[in-house]
């Protein structure tokens, strides 16, 4: 089992790493650049090119079974939910299958409605909370637990 981190965005990584050290379980932070390496022999950084979706692909590429992804990238959730991994957004939702269509859905209607908005008053989303952050952890645990 191996956590993997789309963390180039991710508000979770610290929360992330804890509940994975207390578990014990390897976790992959996969970014562009511009992140350190915390001083966790449980935790390592994979640097990806600079390039459009570079770390969601490399993510997909090695996401499968038993093993859980971090991001808030719907298309990367719904590749890695094929692949057989377990999917957590960044406030503790998980995607699944059964789950995974509908939130799509939503993204690409999202997306539809912000482009045919010329103005960009769509606004963007509530600010993330404690309790988003609480949720997450919790459900990162949850995860975890059920996984052994």
């Amino acid at each position: 089992m191996t956590i993997y981190i789309d963390a180039d965005a991710c508000p979770v990584k610290a929360e992330a790493e804890r509940v994975a050290t207390r578990h014990k379980v390897e976790m992959v932070l996969v970014c562009n650049g511009g992140i350190r390496a915390p001083d966790n022999p449980l935790v390592r950084v994979v640097y990806v090119d600079q390039g459009l979706d570079a770390a969601d692909r490399w993510i997909a590429e090695q996401a499968g079974p038993g093993d859980v992804v971090v991001t808030a990238d719907i298309p990367l959730a719904a590749d890695c939910i094929e692949a057989g991994a377990l999917v957590l957004k960044h406030d503790g939702e998980t995607l699944t299958q059964r789950n995974i269509a509908n939130v799509l859905a939503a993204r690409n209607l999202m997306t539809e409605l912000r482009s045919a908005d010329p103005l960009g008053a769509g606004g963007g989303g509530r600010p993330f909370s404690k309790a988003d952050r609480a949720r997450f952890s919790q459900a990162l645990d949850r995860v975890l637990v059920r996984g052994r």
